[in-house]
This record gives C-alpha cells, structure tokens and sequence, in this order.
C-alpha cells in the first residue's frame, strides 16, 4: 500500500485542473471520483495522471464508451 505522505505529495493541485483542457476538444476536464484521471466528457477519453502529473497526451489516452461514461458522470467533481 503507498505511504499517505508519498500519496499527498503527487496530488494534483486543484488550481492546476482549472487551467488544464483536453487536448481534443479544448473543453474543460473533470476530476474522476478516484483522483487517477482527468475525464473529457466531450471528447469521451480519459487521460491518466501519474505520480500526480496528468498525461494529456492522446496516446497516453484510453476511450470511454457511453455506458462508462455515465457511470463515471455520477462520480465526477
């Protein structure tokens, strides 16, 4: 299990997500409920953040289909 501090440590910074848009689509991203993605509900992706650094690259990527995508839209902040 990771260290809490090593946890807190790689946390996005919520002033950070303010400024980051999907690389697609230029439309604002939305936090996923566990804190591992960055959600482009337009654009149906979502981009992994790693050690608290988000990967906006559409490589890096992975498609949601509808179902998941309203799913995740009830956990999403």
């Amino acid at each position: 299990m990771a260290d809490p501090a090593e946890e807190k440590r790689f946390r996005l910074d919520p002033r950070m997500l303010e400024m980051l848009v999907c690389p697609l689509t230029k439309t604002r991203l939305t936090l996923s409920a566990d804190r591992s993605e960055l959600i482009s509900v337009a654009a149906r992706l979502a981009f992994p953040i790693v050690r608290g650094v988000p990967l906006l690259s559409l490589d890096e990527a992975r498609s949601i289909d509808p179902e998941e995508l309203a799913r995740l839209s009830r956990g999403l902040r």
